[in-house]
């Protein structure tokens, strides 16, 4: 089942179309994500990496049956890069050919290579040009300041300015979701245009549904057993504790063993799957991965 933004009466309904395309949203993100939809707000998602943001904006597109237009942003993306540019071979060779069919008029050859035909539109320009879409721009604490005050401009108007063709603005906006890992704190300005909301780690209880949810030929044990042994490393203090994409992984990686209990021997053997970094890992097995697993 899709529907358009408009048609969702409630938290409780989108909630539920989310689930039916495989994302299970608690109470509070599925009344951020309606009121997102329903105030026409970017909504602004932090969390710990692998808590879910990415993957609700991809839950969301499917729900509303809209495209998902997605700009990852990193240090040094500039405008250009998220917005457009121009396609350079295709003008010149739009340049030769003119010029070998005799064609002198030179202001006729300047208004052809900019016609919006050789125009390369880059994630932004895309999303404004696309009605219905779901725009994700993805870890924008890894942009740098200076593209941080043009995505502010470019959010409160919908709509940019291209010098050779002039002002596009947006006929319908596009939803748009932002996520950070708060690897840098984002500016105050542009969290005002959002509606905001922090993703936690999930309780025990919804981390084992979503692995069923979202991974059905895992058994209800393994999952349970998986969902448990993430939560006792959230707890310890490591560089990178797991979220829930690891325990995912963690559970398709048993799985692929063949596995259908997790205890010490095919944890040590899948751990890569679930802890990222080398430190982490001899943390874990130095207080040894049956206090981890006990109880499971």
């Amino acid at each position: 089942m899709t529907c358009d933004a408009a048609g969702i009466g409630s938290p409780d309904e989108l909630a539920r179309l989310l689930e039916e395309h495989g994302y299970l949203a608690d109470e509070g993100l599925a009344t951020a994500a309606f009121l997102a939809l329903r105030m026409r707000r970017p909504l602004f998602l932090e969390g710990e990496a692998g808590v879910g943001k990415t993957a609700l904006a991809a839950a969301l597109a499917r729900a509303l049956d809209a495209p998902l237009i997605r700009l990852q942003c990193y240090e040094g993306l500039d405008a250009a890069q998220a917005l457009y540019d121009w396609d350079f071979p295709r003008q010149l060779l739009h340049l030769r050919a003119a010029e070998a069919a005799g064609v002198t008029d030179v202001d006729r050859l300047e208004s052809e290579l900019y016609d919006r035909r050789f125009l390369l539109a880059r994630p932004l320009l895309r999303a404004l040009e696309t009605a219905p879409s779901v725009l994700l721009i993805d870890e924008v604490d890894r942009a740098d300041d200076e593209f941080e005050a043009f995505l502010l401009e470019m959010l409160s108007d919908f709509a940019i300015s291209i010098p050779e063709l002039g002002t596009v603005r947006a006929a319908e906006p596009p939803s748009v979701v932002l996520t950070s890992n708060r690897t840098r704190e984002v500016h105050d300005a542009l969290k005002r245009r959002c509606l905001y909301h922090w993703l936690e780690h999930p309780s025990y209880e919804r981390e084992v549904a979503v692995i069923r949810r979202r991974l059905p030929h895992v058994a209800d044990r393994l999952a349970e057993q998986v969902a448990r042994a993430a939560q006792r490393l959230r707890a310890e203090d490591l560089l990178k504790p797991p979220g829930v994409a690891e325990s995912l992984d963690w559970a398709q990686a048993l799985v692929a063993l063949g596995a259908r209990d997790l205890d010490p021997d095919s944890a040590a053997l899948t751990l890569g799957a679930v802890l990222k970094y080398r430190e982490d890992q001899r943390r874990v097995t130095a207080g040894g991965l049956d206090v981890l697993l006990g109880g499971g």
